[in-house]
C-alpha cells in the first residue's frame, strides 16, 4: 500500500512543472533573441557609446 502511494504521488504531483515552464521561457528567450539579434547589438552598442562619450566628458 506504501508503494502505491509513493506512485501515485510521483504521478499526480507538480514538483515538475516548474522546471517544464523554465525551459519553455528559455526557448522563448532564446527564439527572441535570434530573431532581434541585428536589433539587440545595434542596440547595446549605442548605449556602450553614450555611456563612454558622457564618461569622457565627465572625466574631464
Amino acid at each position: 500500500m506504501k508503494v502505491w502511494h509513493v506512485l501515485k504521488k510521483l504521478w499526480y504531483g507538480e514538483e515538475g512543472i516548474g522546471t517544464v515552464e523554465l525551459i519553455l521561457i528559455l526557448v522563448v528567450l532564446i527564439g527572441l533573441v535570434i530573431i532581434f539579434k541585428s536589433q539587440l547589438t545595434a542596440l547595446v552598442n549605442k548605449i556602450f557609446t553614450t555611456i563612454t562619450s558622457k564618461s569622457d566628458s565627465i572625466a574631464k
